[in-house]
C-alpha cells in the first residue's frame, strides 16, 4: 500500500470516529459552558457537512412525538465501504 493510500485511510477511520463521537455526545445534554460542548462545537462542524447533504436526501423518520435521524448511519456505512471495501482497502 502506498503512503497516500495510508494517510487516506487513516482520515476516513478519524471521520468515523468524529462520527461516533458526535453520536454519543447527541445523547446527553450538554451545558454550553462545559469543557465536552468545546469538543462537541468541533465535532459538530466536521460531521456537518457531510450528513446535511445526506439528510437532505434521507429526512429523518416520525416516530411518534420525536424522529430518528438515520443519515449517520447511512454515512458510516458509506465510510466502512470506503475503509474495508474495494475502494481504499485498509486493513
Amino acid at each position: 500500500m502506498s503512503s497516500l493510500t495510508d494517510l487516506l485511510c487513516a482520515a476516513v477511520v478519524l471521520y468515523i470516529l468524529a462520527m461516533f463521537g458526535r453520536l454519543i455526545l447527541s445523547w446527553f445534554p450538554i451545558a454550553p459552558d462545559s469543557p465536552v460542548a468545546a469538543v462537541s462545537r468541533v465535532l459538530f462542524g466536521i460531521t456537518e457537512p457531510v450528513l446535511a447533504p445526506v439528510r437532505k436526501l434521507l429526512p429523518p423518520v416520525r416516530l411518534g412525538m420525536g424522529s430518528l435521524d438515520l443519515s449517520p448511519l447511512i454515512v458510516l456505512f458509506i465510510l466502512s465501504y470506503i475503509v474495508r471495501g474495494a475502494i481504499l482497502g485498509c486493513n
